[in-house]
C-alpha cells in the first residue's frame, strides 16, 4: 500500500518546511545615484588619453591605425589597432611608459585581445564609479537567472552584470592583498546566494580564523548555517574545530554518495528531482539534500597552523564534492606556493584575484601576470578555464549586511542549525579499544622523559640523543603526539610539550600501561 500512496501524493516542496519564509528585499540595500555612472569619464578625458597613447606608441616606433574606447565603471579599455608589421611584443613592454604619460595609477596591457586583431590598454578612470550590490541584484540577468547557485560579482568593462554559477565552477579560490576588496568579495558571494536560495535549499559552513569577518552571520544559525553537533558558535574560529568540521563534511559526502548510489543517479540535481517527484522513499533513508557552500577566510593562517590536517579533507572535498552539492570558496591574502599548493590549485579551476603585491603572487593564483597591475578597491580578475575577465566587484556596506541578516533572523526558522555527522576519528579517547593494538617503540619511554625534561618536542633532539634515523625519531614523535605528550605540528613553530613535569609524565605512562 505504501508505494502506491507515495506516488499518488503531490510533488514534495522543501520550502514548505518554512512556508512563511520571505526572501530579503532590495529595499534593505543602499541605492546610489545613477548620475555617478554618467560622470565617471567625460569625452575630453577620453580624447586626451587616446592622443597620449597614440603619441607614446609612435615615440617607440609603433604606428597606430585607430583607437576605440570602451568605458567601464572604474577603467576604460582603449582598443588599439596597430599598423601592419608591428610586433606585439614591442607594445607589451610599454605599460610603464604609457602609465607615466597618462599619470595613471597603473596600466594593464592585453596583447593581443583574444579573438580580435587589436591590442587592449586598460586605463583607470579619474572618477571611478561605485558598483553597488543593489544595482547588481536588481538587474534583469540576476532576477531571471536559472543558475543553481548564482553569484553576481560585479560589472565588466561593458557595464554588464558579471554572474557565475558556483555549482558549475565548482570551487572558487580568492586572493588579494590586505585592503583590496577580498572580504567585500566574500560578502557579495554570500549575499548573492541569500537573495536567491531558501533555507531548505542551501547551507553554509563558515570558517573564520580572523574571528570577526563572518561573525555578522551567526544569527542565521537556524536558517542557513551547518556545523558539528554541540557547537556553541556555528561560525568556526578555532583551527582544531575547523579540521574536525571538514572531516565531518567528508563523512557527509560519503553518506550522500551512498544515497546517490541507492537512487541510481549521478548528481545532486538528479537526486533531488527524483525525491521531489516522490520517486524515492524517505523510509529507506532518502531525504532532500540542500547545497552546502563552505566559506573559508584567511586560508593562509589555517594552513600554516594545521598543515596536512586541513589540506587533506579540503582536497577530498574539492575532488569529489561537486556531484553531491558541496562547493568550496577559499580566500587568502598570501597566495604563495606553500599555501596554495599544487593539490589545491588542481582542484580549484575558478580563481578570483584582487590586487596582489607582486607578479609572483599573480602567477601563483592566476598562472599569469596581471593581478599585480590592478588598481585596488574591488578591481579584480576572474579566471575560469582559459578565459580571464576583468571585473569591478560590487560594494556592500556593513550596515547593508546587518540589514539583510536582521531581516532573515527575525523570520520563522528551524529548531537548530543543520548538523553535520561526527567524523569517525573525532573521539579523543585514542587509547580505549585501540590501546592494545599500538606497538610502542622501545625508546618511547626514554624519549618521552627526555622531551619533558628539556620541554622541547623536537625530532632532531631524539635523533641526536639516541643516535637513530629520522624516520624512527619521527615515528616516536607521532606516538608522543597520539599519547598527548606533545602537541600536533604547528607549521614552522616547534611542537608544544603538554606534560609539565616528571610526575605528570609518570601518571600518563601508567595510564598507557608503559610504566
Amino acid at each position: 500500500m505504501f508505494p502506491d500512496t507515495l506516488f499518488s501524493l503531490e510533488p514534495y516542496d522543501p520550502r514548505k518546511d518554512l512556508e512563511f519564509y520571505k526572501f530579503p528585499t532590495l529595499s534593505l540595500l543602499k541605492k546610489y545615484d545613477d548620475q555617478l555612472s554618467r560622470d565617471s569619464i567625460d569625452k575630453q578625458e577620453q580624447y586626451e588619453n587616446a592622443n597620449r597613447i597614440r603619441t607614446v606608441l609612435k615615440d617607440f616606433g609603433v604606428d597606430v591605425i585607430g583607437i576605440r574606447a570602451t568605458i567601464g565603471p572604474t577603467f576604460t579599455l582603449y582598443e588599439v589597432t596597430p599598423a601592419p608589421g608591428v610586433r606585439i611584443s614591442k607594445v607589451r613592454n610599454l605599460g610603464d611608459d604609457i602609465a607615466f604619460s597618462l599619470s595613471a595609477i597603473g596600466v594593464r596591457i592585453i596583447a593581443p585581445i583574444p579573438g580580435k586583431g587589436t591590442i587592449g590598454i586598460e586605463v583607470p578612470n579619474k572618477k571611478p564609479r561605485i558598483v553597488s550590490i543593489e544595482s547588481i541584484l536588481n538587474s534583469k540577468s540576476y532576477k531571471e537567472t536559472n543558475y543553481e547557485l548564482p553569484i553576481a560579482l560585479g560589472k565588466t568593462i561593458t557595464n554588464e552584470v558579471f554572474m557565475v554559477d558556483l555549482a558549475k565552477m565548482p570551487h572558487l579560490l580568492v586572493a588579494g592583498a590586505t585592503g583590496q576588496g577580498k572580504s567585500v568579495g566574500l560578502h557579495i558571494i554570500i549575499s548573492s546566494l541569500l537573495y536567491k536560495k531558501h533555507p531548505s535549499e542551501l547551507k553554509f559552513v563558515m570558517i573564520d580564523p580572523k574571528k570577526v569577518e563572518l561573525d555578522s552571520y551567526s544569527s542565521l544559525a537556524n536558517h542557513f548555517l551547518a556545523a558539528l553537533p554541540d557547537t556553541t558558535n556555528p561560525i568556526i574560529t578555532d583551527t582544531s574545530k575547523a579540521a574536525n568540521t571538514l572531516r565531518g563534511l567528508c563523512e557527509l559526502m560519503d553518506r550522500r554518495f551512498n544515497l546517490l548510489k541507492m537512487a541510481g543517479v549521478r548528481n545532486i540535481k538528479e537526486y533531488n528531482t527524483r525525491f521531489t517527484s516522490r520517486q524515492l522513499n524517505p523510509c529507506k533513508g532518502h531525504e532532500f539534500l540542500p547545497y552546502i557552500v563552505v566559506i573559508i577566510d584567511e586560508f593562509g593562517d589555517l594552513i600554516m597552523t594545521t598543515g596536512k590536517e586541513i589540506e587533506f579533507p579540503i582536497a577530498r572535498l574539492a575532488q569529489l564534492g561537486r556531484a553531491i552539492g558541496i562547493h568550496l570558496v577559499i580566500a587568502t591574502e598570501r597566495p604563495t606556493a606553500n599555501i596554495i599548493t599544487g593539490i589545491i590549485k588542481a582542484n580549484f579551476p575558478a580563481r578570483m584575484s584582487f590586487k596582489v603585491v607582486s607578479q609572483i603572487d599573480s602567477r601563483t593564483i592566476l598562472d599569469r601576470s596581471g593581478a599585480d597591475q590592478l588598481i585596488g578597491r574591488g578591481d579584480m580578475l576572474f579566471l575560469s578555464g582559459e578565459e580571464l575577465v576583468r571585473v569591478q566587484c560590487a560594494y556592500i556596506e556593513t550596515q547593508e549586511i546587518d540589514n539583510v541578516v536582521n531581516f532573515i533572523s527575525k523570520q520563522q526558522a528551524y529548531s537548530s542549525y543543520y548538523e553535520l555527522p561526527v567524523p569517525p576519528d573525532e573521539d579523543n579517547d585514542l587509547f580505549g579499544e585501540q590501546k592494545e593494538e599500538i606497538r610502542w617503540d622501545e625508546l618511547f619511554v626514554e624519549a618521552a622523559r627526555l622531551t619533558v625534561a628539556h620541554q622541547s618536542g623536537s625530532t632532531s633532539l631524539i635523533q641526536r640523543k639516541f643516535a637513530i634515523g629520522y624516520n624512527r625519531a619521527g615515528k616516536i614523535m607521532d606516538q608522543m603526539e597520539a599519547a598527548g605528550i606533545v602537541s600536533p605540528t604547528r607549521g614552522s613553530k616547534p611542537r608544544e610539550v603538554l606534560i609539565a613535569d616528571e610526575i605528570s609524565l609518570q601518571n600518563k605512562l601508567e595510564a598507557l600501561g608503559l610504566s
